[in-house]
């Protein structure tokens, strides 16, 4: 079940949303002001990479932070 992220049009809450495939149409509500308006926006995820014989890098959003 994939989770998506919005953003309400109305008053700007990041929320997210899990969607099961084939359920049609979902309902968005703004958990802060009821809206309905919302548009979907670009989710970031975490990556688990590896290469040969190392253990591997996790990134997530939560423990990155800026360069320099």
């Amino acid at each position: 079940m994939p989770i998506y992220e919005y953003v309400c049009q109305d008053c700007g809450e990041r929320y997210e949303k899990f969607v099961r495939t084939g359920d049609g149409k979902v309902e968005l509500v703004c958990p802060r002001c009821g809206s309905t308006r919302a548009q979907k926006t670009f989710s970031v995820f975490g990556l688990r990479a590896t290469t040969g014989k190392s253990q591997g890098v996790t990134t997530s959003p939560s423990t990155c932070g800026p360069v320099g």
